[in-house]
């Protein structure tokens, strides 16, 4: 895995590591927001790629910057290293929503510090910084979360803007205007299956857009494939907007 910069302002910082050398599990971004020297996780990833995560992570971050992670839910391509950070670190504080705390210590590491996040919400602070959980229920996980910085105007989506895309793929839809519909709509091609089988509720979907849509958001960064900026963000909220889900219930 390498790690890109998603946005910088001064001492301010996120970045995504990306790209697994061998497909032997799913794709997975995990996203790394660093803040007056303390770091956070974001959804860190499962057990299989924990050593190439620590690894791309080092490069850019002192590993005993890592204060706080944020868990969206329980997925074991999202959580199941969990155990392995505890190890390496025992002070990082978990944010994971509360209704799966007791699903997520399976996992192992029942000492560590978790930290949960009521289904309302809440925030978290990292280098005197302030981040937002912002719920997502139902997509696709009963109680899920998403995580948006007020300031770097970057929001994380979980598996909302997934694409299960081709080996060697950008990390960027398109960060070129003039292209960015096009890209958009090749992008868009590898998300249409994910969101209509992943997604089960359309009413669930709606609240979320409602939600999502009175924020100032410039980067919308998903768990898998690629990252969504500039006039992609509201191209992809217009676009889930008109997507039927739960598809299976027709089956």
């Amino acid at each position: 895995m390498k790690a890109a910069l998603v946005f910088e302002s001064g001492n301010h910082r996120w970045w995504v590591l990306h790209d697994q050398d061998e497909r032997r599990v799913i794709d997975s971004n995990v996203y790394l927001v660093e803040s007056n020297g303390q770091s956070a996780l974001v959804d860190p990833g499962g057990f299989e790629i924990f050593p190439q995560v620590l690894s791309a992570m080092a490069e850019v971050v002192e590993p005993s910057s890592v204060k706080s992670a944020f868990v969206s839910h329980q997925d074991p391509d999202i959580a199941s290293s969990l155990p392995l950070w505890n190890a390496c670190n025992a002070e990082i504080e978990w944010h994971i929503p509360s209704l799966w705390e007791g699903f997520i210590r399976h996992y192992g590491a029942l000492e560590a510090r978790f930290a949960g996040i009521p289904d309302e919400g809440g925030t978290m602070v990292l280098g005197g910084r302030k981040l937002e959980f912002i719920p997502a229920h139902y997509l696709h996980a009963s109680a899920n979360f998403h995580l948006y910085d007020v300031e770097a105007k970057v929001y994380f989506s979980g598996d909302v803007g997934a694409a299960l895309l081709p080996p060697g793929h950008s990390i960027w839809v398109s960060r070129q205007l003039p292209d960015s519909s096009k890209a958009f709509d090749e992008n868009i091609q590898h998300s249409r299956y994910f969101h209509e089988r992943w997604m089960p509720s359309n009413e669930a979907k709606k609240n979320w857009i409602d939600r999502v849509r009175q924020l100032d958001i410039d980067y919308l960064c998903p768990q898998h494939g690629a990252i969504y900026a500039g006039e992609n963000v509201q191209r992809f909220l217009n676009w889930f907007d008109g997507l039927t889900v739960g598809s299976a219930i027709s089956r």
